[in-house]
């Protein structure tokens, strides 16, 4: 999936028309016209509980030290001048997020060009709008291009090539909302940490399973109490894969009783709950807001 227009938004809207064009009621105001402004029913939820605990950073290829030192001491720079807060803001408060125009990875451009490897399909880190990127790893990433004195390029693919094109110097820095973890680490290089995240479940918003748990346990009690083959979408390659599966190297035993399903990013997972064919999705905290936000409209 490389220089997808808009995919992000193109899914996540797409799912929104279809909430709306189902579930948009209309009602009669005074003078017998119908109101079509009526709140719609909601179709999804976010299950508030955090499942893991996780670190978001920017990742280099491995020995690497020259930039990632570079990388380091900017991060260190915009946390204190507020630039980071800045570009937070824009994202989870009441700020307006900036486009930017990229270049493209040109063969041979790298000395003019900061090339990252990412997944602009997983919003509110990375997306894309028309011929704009946007996301708090685009805009934090555009400042530390200006700063090399270098123009930003992505590089944009499925989420589980990104750390191998970075690890084999396709791509200078990973910059896909990537967790920190030893296997990684094996081949990256990690900056700072940035962000702490967690994985969430999204449920049909009529779901009652999770109603009475408290912790991640009970949540966990309840996954491992599903019907034998029930099926619980994720994005391939992402820690909600690697939970829902098991990964020894993660520390997740996984579940014998379900039955993982992979998906190119969470949009394309979440529209299978609406379609019935899986029961639940389990993604990164922030894109599960994002998501049920745009389908509830």
């Amino acid at each position: 999936m490389k220089k997808i227009i808009a995919v992000l938004l193109t899914l996540v809207l797409a799912v929104g028309l279809f909430a709306a064009c189902s579930n948009t009621g209309t009602e009669t105001t005074t003078d017998g016209a119908e109101d079509t402004t009526a709140a719609k029913t909601e179709l999804l939820k976010v299950i508030d509980i955090a499942l893991t605990s996780e670190e978001y950073a920017f990742a280099v290829t491995k020995g690497d030290t020259e930039l990632l030192n570079s990388l380091n001491s900017f991060l260190a720079d915009i946390k204190e001048n507020g630039k980071f807060d800045e570009i937070m803001n824009k994202y989870f408060g009441d700020g307006t997020p900036e486009g930017v125009l990229v270049s493209d990875a040109t063969v041979g451009a790298s000395d003019n060009q900061l090339v990252i490897a990412t997944n602009a399909a997983f919003a509110p880190f990375e997306y894309v709008e028309g011929e704009y990127y946007y996301g708090v790893d685009i805009e934090i990433m555009n400042l530390f291009a200006q700063s090399l004195g270098k123009t930003l390029a992505v590089n944009d693919m499925e989420f589980d090539s990104v750390c191998t094109a970075v690890g084999e110097d396709m791509c200078d820095i990973a910059a896909s909302g990537l967790t920190v973890n030893d296997e990684r680490k094996e081949i990256l290089d990690f900056s700072t940490s940035y962000y702490n995240a967690s994985q969430k479940i999204i449920a049909a918003a009529d779901d009652t399973a999770f109603d009475a748990c408290e912790t991640a346990e009970d949540a966990e009690a309840v996954i491992k109490a599903l019907a034998e083959g029930t099926k619980i979408g994720y994005q391939t390659g992402t820690t909600g894969a690697f939970y829902i599966d098991g990964d020894a190297d993660w520390g997740f035993d996984g579940f014998a009783n379900i039955v993982g399903t992979g998906y190119s990013n969470g949009a394309f997972a979440v529209q299978d709950i609406l379609n019935g064919n899986i029961a639940y999705v389990v993604i990164d905290e922030a894109p599960a807001a994002n998501i049920v936000a745009g389908v509830n409209g």
